[in-house]
């Protein structure tokens, strides 16, 4: 406060002196430029005087700041550093499990396809086997119905032939003739 003071009286004697000389005695200075010199050189030395501390404190906080984010903003990009070569090393390791899975599905499909492919022969071969089977089985079951029809038919027709043909005498001789090939006399 002392130095204030000393200020104030130092700038209000320069100021009167000023004046004196200019005017030739005491009185008041109406020039507006030369009496905000004077004031700005008062405020000004005011502030770097009272200033300094405050200012020099509060820079070297705000610097104390800045160091401390630098050195947080370096130990996370350490820390992301480690955790990125981490993580690629995640992928690396996930791709190469990728490329062995698609590998072995790859492989699992090709012995699917051929066991496919075996049971689908096998398949047509019992087919084929059944159908000749039952190709043949129809075939035996057709002829056989064809014989008993052919029989029926030529049975429909000699009995509808035989009375016109056979008269008693004629069938006389073959009643005899069908016992004498049947062992009788």
């Amino acid at each position: 406060m002392d130095i204030f003071l000393q200020l104030a009286s130092g700038a209000s004697l320069i100021a009167s002196e000023m004046a004196e000389a200019a005017e030739g005695g005491f009185g008041f200075n109406f020039d507006i430029i030369e009496a905000n010199l004077v004031n700005l050189a008062i405020v000004i030395g005011i502030l770097v005087y009272f200033g300094r501390g405050f200012l020099s404190k509060t820079l070297g906080e705000r610097s104390s700041a800045i160091e401390q984010a630098l050195s947080e903003a370096e130990r996370r990009r350490a820390e992301t550093a480690k955790l990125l070569a981490a993580e690629q090393e995640k992928l690396k390791n996930a791709q190469a499990e990728a490329v062995a899975i698609v590998a072995k599905a790859e492989g699992d499909a090709q012995r699917a396809r051929e066991a496919i492919l075996a049971n689908a022969a096998e398949e047509v071969a019992r087919m084929k086997q059944e159908a000749a089977s039952n190709l043949s089985a129809e075939q035996a079951r057709i002829l056989n119905e064809l014989r008993v029809r052919i029989a029926e038919l030529a049975m429909q027709q000699a009995e509808s032939q035989l009375p016109g043909r056979l008269n008693d005498d004629a069938q006389q001789r073959l009643v005899d003739r069908s016992i004498a090939l049947l062992g009788g006399q």
